[in-house]
């Protein structure tokens, strides 16, 4: 090994000046190694696995391509995603011994309680309140609605010198009403036996607030104008539940929604 000294400095000073080189060379190499080893973190980081949204496919059953729940005691009722929706309903799935729910307001879903004509007043406030929640009256920020029922016989789609509109029904006859029905739902973890949106092996439902049915780690929603819209609630929530946004866009109702603890 070869050194260059420097004839204009002593020897302690010729050691002193290699002393400096050495600790700068020193820290670069720890600069260095400790790069490295930042490096390598984050390249191990990067090949960890994405933690994904969980999303499985499953053969559905044949209401799930509307709103829906089932009742404390098991009734399944059954509401419209759109007018389309809400035609289909009353002219193909609607029977003789179903009832009828929708909000009293222009815009809403049309809800069908299955073997209706049976129900307990529980089951059939139950239907008012899911009634109400997905229609205008929520869209609008409304704390509550008035809602009714009637049967499959008095609902017509014919109406002398007027014209009945795709999801509208013209109705005779007396209503059973359900005044100033509050607008709240709950969303949950629910039983395998529930009519649900199953994901990772949870079984994410929403049902009507007042519903008897048992939820695990719930929340309560209902409508406001200061809340979040529903596309920012949908990815809210799939964060909570560690399900896709899709689940959630396919059950809540539109507008804005605030949430809160059970």
């Amino acid at each position: 090994m070869k050194l260059k000294l420097f004839y204009n400095k002593s020897v302690n000073e010729n050691a002193a000046h290699y002393y400096e080189l050495a600790k700068e060379s020193k820290e670069k190499s720890a600069g260095v190694e400790k790069a490295m080893e930042e490096t390598e973190k984050e390249i191990k980081e990067a090949k960890k696995p994405e933690k994904k949204d969980v999303r499985i496919k499953r053969a559905k059953e044949w209401f799930e391509k509307f709103h829906f729940f089932l009742t404390s005691s098991g009734k399944l009722a059954i509401g419209g995603r759109s007018a389309q929706q809400n035609d289909l309903l009353v002219s193909k799935h609607m029977e003789e011994k179903d009832l009828f729910f929708h909000a009293d307001i222009q815009g809403g879903s049309v809800v069908i309680l299955k073997d209706g004509i049976d129900a307990d007043e529980q089951e059939m406030q139950e239907c008012a309140q899911f009634a109400g929640c997905f229609s205008n009256a929520w869209k609008n920020g409304n704390a509550s609605v008035d809602v009714y029922c009637a049967k499959k016989e008095q609902l017509s789609k014919n109406v002398s010198g007027g014209f009945i509109q795709s999801g509208a029904f013209a109705i005779t006859g007396e209503r059973k009403w359900f005044k100033n029905t509050k607008l709240s739902l709950r969303i949950g973890i629910g039983g395998k036996e529930s009519a649900e949106k199953e994901a990772g092996g949870k079984s994410v439902i929403l049902v009507p607030d007042i519903s008897k049915t048992c939820l695990k780690d719930e929340l309560v929603l209902f409508p406001t104008n200061s809340g979040k819209d529903k596309g920012a609630l949908a990815k809210s929530l799939a964060k909570r539940f560690s399900v896709h946004p899709d689940e959630f866009l396919e059950l809540l109702p539109n507008g804005k929604t605030k949430t809160s603890q059970k």
